[in-house]
């Protein structure tokens, strides 16, 4: 608890610290601009200057520094304007669209809006006005804020992505570790279980109520090998997908409502796929079970398996309420869910077991409103 609040004290004082750093940062760069913006002034007003010395020297008068002031002007536009509203001169814009009096209206204006104009006077008398604009130095200064915010923003992204992986990892760990332990406790009252089942065989029992007891047992056992495969890396073996369906749609069948009507469609013969009967028989289970909450307990149930060249189809089909077009993708993300009750993680368990361990594929191959869903897995057979 102590560390926990140690780290959230460390946690604000980083996150101020940093707003405190970027707001210097971008007043440091608004203060650099404005006073980048009045150098440019004043190189434009001893513009002016020399310019009215240029205009009323006499002719003996010495024009060398007047010159240089005048030809120094390289990157900032300009344009001078005389008393009768005509273009005197102009600096550093495009020729070709200076002959246009509309686009140098449009200039005036925009010179007029980013700086105050200057006006060039004799003897208390304006002859002209210097309208100018930011240099392309200023200009792109002015973007350099924008471009701080938006790297400050990516690195917060990074900060905060790398944070949640983080946080979702020992997650992951604390749920690996408690899936095992729940795997190891289940053992205990497994084992019992299984010596009750060995004494009632030698009872007057009937065998057939011993026969559905060691299939739950052994549900069971199926159950306990699930969890305590989360967390590790699962083996493959080559089986017959045919009979780890069967099995699984056997076991199902028997325990669902008499309100289903469920049937199998498979080929003859045998369909080796490299797989691990426990999780596969698990996410059976899980488009079953999603199945039969998607009809309410009473409908058909279909599952198909055919054959292809190099790959094998299960389907699992049903009469529920269908499911959205917009949705057929989020119905495999963690936590998507349209029941009132439940967590989201089946089919989102199903589709890591199929597409991550397996390297196979699901997805909803169709689906109608009020009148079905199938889902399909695709898997590669073995060699």
């Amino acid at each position: 608890m102590i560390f926990t609040k140690h780290s959230n004290a460390f946690r604000w004082i980083i996150i101020i610290a940093s707003f405190a750093i970027v707001s210097l940062i971008l007043w440091k760069t608004y203060e650099f601009f404005q006073h980048f913006k009045d150098e440019e002034r004043t190189k434009m007003e001893n513009w002016s200057f020399a310019q009215t010395e240029f205009v009323n020297a006499e002719t003996n008068t010495n024009l060398n520094l007047t010159l240089k002031i005048l030809n120094s002007n390289t990157t900032t536009p300009m344009l001078v304007i005389d008393q009768d509203g005509r273009l005197s001169s102009f600096n550093n814009i495009d020729e070709t669209k200076i002959q246009d009096s509309l686009h140098i209206q449009k200039l005036i204006e925009k010179f007029r809006d980013e700086n105050k104009p200057i006006d060039i006077k004799y003897q208390g008398k304006t002859f002209s006005t210097i309208y100018y604009g930011n240099s392309p130095l200023l200009n792109k200064l002015a973007y350099y804020p924008l471009a701080l915010l938006l790297i400050i923003f990516l690195f917060g992204a990074v900060i905060f992505f790398f944070y949640r992986s983080n946080k979702n990892a020992t997650q992951n760990k604390l749920w690996s570790g408690m899936a095992k332990e729940t795997a190891h406790q289940i053992g205990t009252p497994l084992s019992s279980l299984i010596g009750w089942t060995e004494i009632l065989k030698s009872e007057n029992v009937n065998p057939d109520y011993i026969s559905e007891m060691e299939k739950d047992v052994d549900r069971l056992k199926t159950i306990t090998e699930r969890f305590s495969k989360i967390g590790s890396l699962p083996t493959l073996e080559k089986a017959d997908i045919i009979k780890e369906t069967i099995d699984s749609y056997d076991y199902l069948k028997a325990r669902s409502s008499k309100l289903i009507d469920f049937e199998i469609i498979i080929p003859d013969g045998e369909i080796f796929v490299e797989l691990n009967k426990q999780l596969y028989s698990w996410s059976i289970e899980n488009l079953v079970k999603n199945a039969i909450d998607a009809m309410k307990g009473r409908g058909k149930l279909t599952i198909e398996i055919s054959q292809l060249e190099n790959n094998v189809k299960i389907t699992v089909t049903d009469t529920g309420k269908g499911i959205n077009k917009k949705d057929f993708n989020k119905i495999f993300e963690p936590g998507f869910t349209t029941k009132k009750r439940g967590w989201g993680l089946g089919l989102s368990l199903t589709k890591r077991i199929i597409e991550d361990f397996h390297k196979g594929k699901i997805s909803v191959s169709q689906s109608e409103k009020e009148k079905g869903t199938t889902i399909q897995i695709d898997l590669k057979r073995a060699n």
